[in-house]
């Protein structure tokens, strides 16, 4: 596996976000880092200690919502372990097949009729005992499973995600019952807002044609990048926060945020931090809008001497670009617009943790057939070397 390389921003975010963890080990297992590697940058002032401080009164009720989630998932382990036999028969349809043996027990086996459904005889006698408490039981056990998914995702889950964590974890259930379920238990996942892009191409710099042609599709990472540029509001101002996303597995590979719009602040250092994480092989299309930060001649500089075929937007056409503002869009919806950033560093600390823990690690991507991009992205990465 490729030794990775981390950016000064990178290590000041995971140092800050380190604290609010119970241990050293949780926050590097969250990151994906050796646990001695984060606490070395721990114990170097320029990492800890420096102009990037997290406001701990600003920070303290998110504190204890990580807490209390922490909790509530290590509960909800046990909770899921505990009853984990029952688990396997849970989905759609299963009422039908107990009535269908107990219609027909008196010519055919129990055991037999069970193994051709696929379930244990055990949950039928159960169930014929008590079928009402039996239902009941297997939806509380269920609903158990999923308000520790929902509560890991920090509601921004609904029914189709919750799904199909629960059938990863081996757990056979629909999607309309764990509708009906969050339905009736007032579950819900977080309510979308309505997302605004705005893009100053009001310039003089020279713009790109269009090679992207919105062609999303590719063969393997390094190929296509997509970038963006969005502002979060705090009560200290705007926090400018840029994006570098690789196509092909989704992950935002570099990242920068700063109170200021110019070039050098946004794209060139999320650039910079991107080419870190994964140098260029092969020749790249780099595609964004036409913003006056992508067109300046200081961003123009950094593809000197690099494969790197620039790319932009038509005029006034966001879906020319539009995975990279759908990032922002889902970013906004599912953690900004629920928070209330008193400081600039706080915002800093929470957009870290929803890209580089959440986003990149956790969240599971309809467009990744429902895997993570750091699991897509070792999939390639295993492909690759075995093919070499």
């Amino acid at each position: 596996m490729k030794h990775r390389v981390f950016d000064d921003e990178f290590k000041k975010m995971a140092v800050e976000l380190s604290k609010l963890k119970s241990s050293v080990k949780e926050a590097a297992t969250e990151l994906d880092i050796d646990p001695s590697r984060l606490s070395k940058w721990r114990n170097n002032p320029t990492f800890n200690g420096g102009k990037i401080m997290m406001d701990i009164a600003g920070l303290s009720e998110e504190q204890m919502e990580i807490r209390r989630l922490k909790k509530a998932l290590k509960n909800a382990e046990l909770e899921r372990d505990i009853p984990k036999k029952g688990g396997r028969h849970l989905f759609q349809g299963r009422r039908e097949i107990y009535r269908f043996i107990a219609d027909h027990k008196a010519i055919y086996p129990v055991e037999k009729m069970s193994s051709f459904f696929g379930i244990n005889s055990s949950s039928y006698y159960k169930w014929s005992k008590d079928p009402v408490g039996f239902w009941q039981q297997q939806n509380s056990e269920l609903l158990v499973k999923l308000k520790a998914v929902y509560s890991m995702s920090k509601g921004r889950y609904g029914s189709p995600r919750i799904t199909k964590e629960l059938n990863a974890d081996g757990i056979k259930v629909s999607r309309p019952r764990i509708a009906r379920l969050m339905g009736r238990n007032g579950i819900k996942s977080i309510i979308k807002r309505k997302y605004r892009i705005t893009t100053n191409s009001n310039h003089l710099y020279p713009v790109n044609a269009n090679l992207l042609l919105r062609d999303f599709s590719t063969t393997g990472t390094g190929e296509k990048w997509v970038s963006d540029i969005t502002y979060i509001r705090t009560g200290e101002g705007w926090l400018y926060l840029t994006v570098v996303m690789d196509l092909a597995d989704r992950k935002i590979i570099g990242w920068s945020m700063d109170n200021s719009m110019s070039a050098g602040s946004t794209v060139v250092d999320a650039w910079k931090m991107a080419i870190k994480n994964r140098p260029l092989q092969d020749e790249l299309i780099f595609h964004s809008d036409r913003g006056i930060q992508y067109a300046s001649h200081e961003f123009r500089r950094c593809f000197k001497g690099l494969p790197v075929l620039q790319s932009m937007s038509r005029k006034g056409n966001c879906w020319d670009n539009a995975i990279a503002e759908s990032f922002f869009k889902t970013l906004k919806t599912e953690m900004v617009y629920h928070r209330k950033f008193e400081t600039r560093a706080q915002a800093k600390l929470e957009i870290f943790d929803y890209i580089e823990v959440w986003y990149n690690r956790k969240r599971i991507h309809s467009a990744l057939d429902y895997q993570t991009p750091v699991q897509v992205e070792r999939a390639m990465m295993k492909n690759k070397t075995q093919a070499a």
